[in-house]
């Protein structure tokens, strides 16, 4: 499983444009599954950012409290020095 998901990484790696990432998710996502991700990192970036509680972001970005809760609960989990490379991924994301 290791070795498949490095090619996904690598696959992902060697597209540097837009459009060519966006025709490798179509290929490899569904519709359902690309906005299953879209929404956990808009979770991520609202439970680290801190403003809202997980009920306000279901509330307004119609997202389970499900995927909330889980999301919340593993970075509670995370080491955080962990939390905080990710915090910092996210940020690069919102910026580009």
């Amino acid at each position: 499983m290791r070795a498949s998901w490095d090619l996904v990484l690598e696959k992902i790696l060697s597209h540097s444009n837009y459009a060519e990432l966006e025709s490798l998710f179509h290929l490899l996502l569904t519709e359902e599954e690309r906005s299953a991700v879209a929404s956990r990192l808009k979770v991520f970036q609202l439970l680290l950012q801190g403003d809202l509680s997980q009920r306000q972001i279901a509330a307004e970005y119609e997202i389970s409290i499900a995927t909330i809760t889980r999301c919340s609960n593993y970075l509670k989990q995370m080491p955080a020095e962990r939390r905080q490379e990710i915090c910092e991924l996210i940020m690069d994301t919102e910026n580009r």
